[in-house]
């Protein structure tokens, strides 16, 4: 079988985990690296091997033969970077967040539904190992059928400092909106992934850190189908009890009708069932690349499903709909009550 050719789009710091992700994966080839500050794509491909570099995408069309496009750049590029690549034809796999507003994220999506070409979000915590072994282990009933509530708590501890952000994404200072948009989606997505479509949140958000514009703290209350309630509890601010905050990026408990299920800041799963003393489950996962090498297992989810012509998990239209859930979060917390989503 021929290799599918990939170009990634960007060469910033969050480049380096798709690139070397794309490096494992033995159905695809890395041929071109692309950034408007082409020195950076030079210095980026010198360490990965990357045979070709350029500017712009247009230079790759004009240059080279490829399949698909790897976005890895702002927000504000991607409708324009993702119609691009589908007047080629070429099919994307393109990073959150997806656009600036949700309207022009409806905008892309609807533009990517009617361009024939293959699309899919880059939302890559659903594909870390332990919510893809939290998720098994509700499937299978272990802790009863019945799951009451989900909570998760985060602690993030790069956002306290007057330089906050500075040294690895300094654009986080800027963005009017932070917590939510940039990291509490994530998890949005993680607790419909796990327990179902969101029906409603209530949120309380606050900015802690006065040298950035948006809000780095908040607590989000979701109500998911069936009954289960799901609490956010996250700050960037302040530290957490382990050396690297960024692997599980906090720690979750669920209660059920037969016990609960913790998974702790190292990445541990407990199980304990009612009346009986609380076991560790065992399970792989690895501190390699990012958060549990959860950037290879959405590239390869994505690559495996282009080869057998499945659909991905994230759709634009999934994708959306996360989108909805975010806005209410803060329609929520201007208007201080409770937010209905439309499913």
């Amino acid at each position: 079988m021929n290799k599918l050719k990939i170009v990634s789009i960007g060469a910033g710091y969050f480049s380096k985990f798709h690139i070397e992700a794309w490096k494992r994966i033995p159905e695809v080839e890395l041929v071109a690296i692309c950034d408007l500050d082409l020195p950076k794509a030079v210095e980026m491909a010198n360490e990965f091997e990357v045979k070709h570099t350029f500017e712009t995408l247009e230079d790759a069309f004009n240059n080279i033969d490829f399949d698909i496009v790897d976005i890895i750049t702002p927000p504000s590029s991607h409708l324009k970077l993702c119609q691009q690549a589908a007047s080629h034809g070429k099919h994307i796999l393109c990073q959150k967040p997806l656009a600036p507003s949700y309207s022009e994220a409806k905008k892309l999506v609807e533009s990517m539904n009617q361009s024939g070409v293959q699309f899919m979000v880059h939302e890559n915590f659903r594909f870390q190992p332990w919510h893809q072994k939290i998720k098994q282990l509700l499937n299978s009933g272990i802790i009863g059928s019945k799951i009451f509530s989900l909570y998760h708590r985060m602690r993030m501890g790069d956002g306290w400092p007057d330089d906050a952000y500075l040294a690895r994404q300094p654009y986080f200072r800027e963005m009017p909106r932070l917590l939510i948009y940039e990291t509490g989606i994530h998890f949005i997505d993680v607790f419909r992934y796990l327990l179902g479509d969101i029906q409603s949140v209530y949120a309380k958000l606050r900015k802690l850190n006065q040298h950035i514009a948006g809000e780095d703290s908040g607590i989000v209350m979701f109500e998911i189908e069936g009954g289960i309630q799901a609490i956010l509890d996250a700050n960037r601010y302040n530290e957490v009890e382990c050396p690297n905050p960024r692997y599980t990026f906090g720690e979750t408990r669920v209660d059920a009708e037969g016990g609960s299920l913790r998974l702790d800041i190292f990445g541990n799963i407990f199980i304990k069932k009612l009346g009986k003393p609380e076991e560790q489950i065992e399970y792989q996962h690895n501190q390699i690349n990012f958060a549990g090498d959860c950037v290879y297992y959405t590239q390869k989810h994505f690559i495996d499903c282009m080869i057998k012509n499945i659909p991905f998990d994230i759709t634009g239209n999934h994708y959306l709909q996360n989108l909805k859930v975010q806005e209410a979060v803060y329609q929520s917390h201007q208007q201080k009550r409770e937010v209905k989503i439309d499913n």
